[in-house]
């Protein structure tokens, strides 16, 4: 569903998706940067390989104020102006600057998903700083109600239903055609 348009230009620019943890960001980033053959860069992994550590290890070491600074870092030197495919860490758009930068030089996708497909898709990985030692469902509505009115503010978005991603990729690549 599109809630908003974007200039015409959104074929040259980078694209960016937002969302919570578990939509899917990484998974349909890459496969709908291979559907465009453009290249895909995961903004977590380009923050580990930048930092030596894990995004777990650093939350853990320095906090999230020190994750999320090197994360804005990170995602300014990922929107360079060239076309490619970026999936951000849920709570990167939060932060006013990263999402100064996502909303002003990227076309801006938030995926979406009900709290029950989220919560089945985060117990497949145990990595998460957000859901260490804590119901997930109950931290995911508690950050859906604080993230969903800012998530959006992305001019496109997408939902995610609990089936294969190549469905997410279609209606991605049919909101970019429109």
């Amino acid at each position: 569903m599109t809630t908003n348009t974007q200039p015409k230009q959104v074929a040259k620019l980078p694209i960016v998706l937002i969302g919570m943890m578990g939509v899917g960001k990484s998974t349909v980033g890459r496969r709908l940067a291979s559907r465009l053959n453009i290249p895909f860069v995961d903004a977590d992994t380009e923050i580990e390989t930048a930092a030596g550590l894990t995004v777990a290890e650093i939350f853990e070491r320095f906090g999230e104020q020190h994750f999320r600074d090197g994360e804005r870092r990170v995602i300014a030197r990922l929107i360079d102006g060239t076309r490619k495919v970026i999936a951000t860490g849920g709570g990167a758009f939060m932060q006013s600057d990263t999402r100064e930068l996502i909303l002003n030089n990227a076309t801006t996708i938030w995926l979406q998903a009900d709290i029950q497909t989220l919560v089945q898709r985060v117990g497949r990985r145990g990595d998460r700083p957000l859901l260490a030692d804590r119901d997930p469902e109950t931290v995911l509505r508690e950050l859906a109600e604080v993230r969903n009115p800012v998530y959006a503010l992305a001019p496109l978005h997408v939902f995610s239903h609990p089936a294969p991603h190549e469905a997410t990729v279609d209606a991605i690549l049919k909101e970019l055609r429109a």
